[in-house]
Formats: C-alpha cells, sequence, structure tokens
C-alpha cells in the first residue's frame, strides 16, 4: 500500500499562503513532477509532490472497474485526502489550494477532486478522465463554487480516450467547476507548451 511520502518545494508552508498539490503519472516520481513547476506562475507557492509506492498509483488502466484497482486507489485517493488535511492545518485554505497532475496523476488529480468538490485555488489535468469502468456519479458530491479547472488531451490518446475527458468535463461543469477543456490533435501522450500557457493564465493567474 502507499505510504505517506511528500516531496517538498517552494515556499514552506508558514511562509506561503497558497499550496500546489503535485501527482506524477505511472512510472513517473515526484521529482519528474515538481520539475514541472519552473514552467508555472508558481514561485510563491508551497509545493507537494507525493510518492506512489512502485512509481504507480493503481496497477491497471483508470477505466478498469475500479475494485480491480483496490486497494491502491482508496490508498492514493488517501494520501492525497490527508496531504490536504496538512495543508489546511497549516493555515492555507481549500481556495488556496491547487492540483495539478500528469496521466495516471491526471485521473487521481480530477477523482480526487471531484469526491471532495469544495471552491479550490483550481485544478490542472494534463491527459486525465474520471476513473472507473464507467463513470459512477454516486461517488461524487460537493460543489466546486466556480473553481476553475483545465483538462488538456491528445485526440487520440493511447492510455485516455476522449469521450471519457468530454464526460468528466460535463460532471464538474455540473458540479458548478469553470471548466476550459482542450483536446489537441495527435499531440501524443504528452504536455505541449499550450497546455503550460493555458494553465498559468486559467489557474495560476492570480499568483
Amino acid at each position: 500500500m502507499h505510504t505517506k511520502q511528500v516531496i517538498k518545494a517552494g515556499n514552506q508552508t508558514g511562509e506561503a499562503t497558497k499550496a500546489l498539490v503535485m501527482l506524477h503519472g505511472r512510472g513517473g516520481s515526484a521529482e519528474d513532477i515538481l520539475g514541472l513547476a519552473q514552467y508555472l506562475p508558481v514561485n510563491d507557492f508551497a509545493l507537494f509532490a507525493p510518492q506512489a509506492t512502485n512509481n504507480t498509483w493503481y496497477p491497471y488502466s483508470f477505466l478498469a472497474a475500479p475494485k480491480d484497482n483496490e486497494p491502491w486507489l482508496s490508498g492514493a485517493l488517501a494520501v492525497v485526502k490527508e496531504l490536504v488535511a496538512d495543508i489546511e492545518a497549516s493555515g492555507i485554505k481549500p481556495e488556496n489550494i491547487y492540483f495539478l497532475g500528469f496521466s495516471q496523476g491526471a485521473c487521481l488529480t480530477l477523482e480526487y477532486v471531484t469526491r471532495n468538490a469544495a471552491k479550490y485555488g483550481g485544478a490542472v489535468a494534463f491527459t486525465g478522465g474520471l476513473i472507473g469502468d464507467r463513470i459512477y456519479k454516486e461517488n461524487y458530491s460537493g460543489d466546486f463554487a466556480g473553481t476553475p479547472v483545465f483538462i488538456g488531451t491528445s485526440d487520440p490518446d493511447p492510455h485516455v480516450p476522449v469521450d471519457r475527458v468530454l464526460a468528466s468535463t460535463q460532471i464538474l461543469t455540473d458540479m458548478h467547476a469553470q471548466v476550459t477543456q482542450k483536446i489537441y490533435k495527435n499531440m501524443g501522450h504528452t504536455i505541449n507548451q499550450d497546455e503550460i500557457n493555458q494553465a498559468s493564465e486559467l489557474i495560476f493567474k492570480e499568483s
């Protein structure tokens, strides 16, 4: 199971008024995803990147039945929940907590925030969608109250079907997130400069 191993960077809590939780992809690492921060306007943020056991948050595709990815999926969500609780305990309010993930980390980002919808600073999903063999609406509750969300993906993407991205955007929108979705033709499974620009302008714009 996952243990809470978090790499911290940026301003330390106590000094920072904003926090960014960064979730790496399958086969990636906390250090990898933290490297993205240098391309984003988050100099004044406290940065937190949890590390998945064996570099993967759950063993199978995010499109597998959730029970097939247990207990890892629940464990991953619990790590994020505990980290958010720690950030709040340090004095940073939910509306100043931001989330960002790539690939498997983007799926986990969307799954976490949609299960725990609230007014957050914002969320960025670089190639991801809500988790499951279908969308389990009963798992999602709360109100995003206008939280800005950016979701970018490739058409096609080898791991994340566009229809799941579209369906995820609709769920978040219905829960009052302000979602900007961009689909890039034949981008491949990566992050492009336009996505970085979109995230910088839409999500971190007040930094």
